[in-house]
């Protein structure tokens, strides 16, 4: 079966044709971008006060939230955090800012407010 064709590099100034978006050379570089400035903060969910935090959380309120809402009972898997803690650690653990999720409901409601499924965010 025939290949597609090769196209650019997509880094800047890049001249380097590739199957995929980048060459070898500038993948590397790209990927560790993409880590640096996908989750910074990823260290606060990683910190065994956070683990503590989640599975008191979900003991206290083991049901999602938003599926009681809808008269559903489904398990909660997420802790969430109501108002996005944006790297403050003071909000990230404020217990009266966590509320238990499922999966589904945690990923529709962070896609809302991340701006994904192309709404626009606006911020006050």
């Amino acid at each position: 079966m025939p290949r597609k064709p090769k196209k650019p590099c997509k880094f800047p100034g890049c001249k380097e044709l590739t199957e995929g978006s980048y060459c070898p050379a500038h993948q590397r570089e790209m990927g560790s971008e993409y880590k640096r400035s996908k989750r910074p903060y990823k260290k606060l969910y990683n910190s065994s006060r956070w683990q503590r935090l989640r599975r008191y959380v979900l003991n206290k309120q083991p049901l999602c939230v938003e599926c009681l809402k809808a008269k559903r009972i489904t398990p909660a898997t997420v802790v969430d955090h109501i108002k996005p803690h944006k790297g403050d650690e003071k909000l990230f653990y404020d217990i009266d800012n966590l509320q238990s999720l499922c999966k589904s409901c945690h990923d529709r409601k962070t896609a809302k407010e991340d701006g994904r499924w192309k709404r626009r965010v606006y911020t006050y």
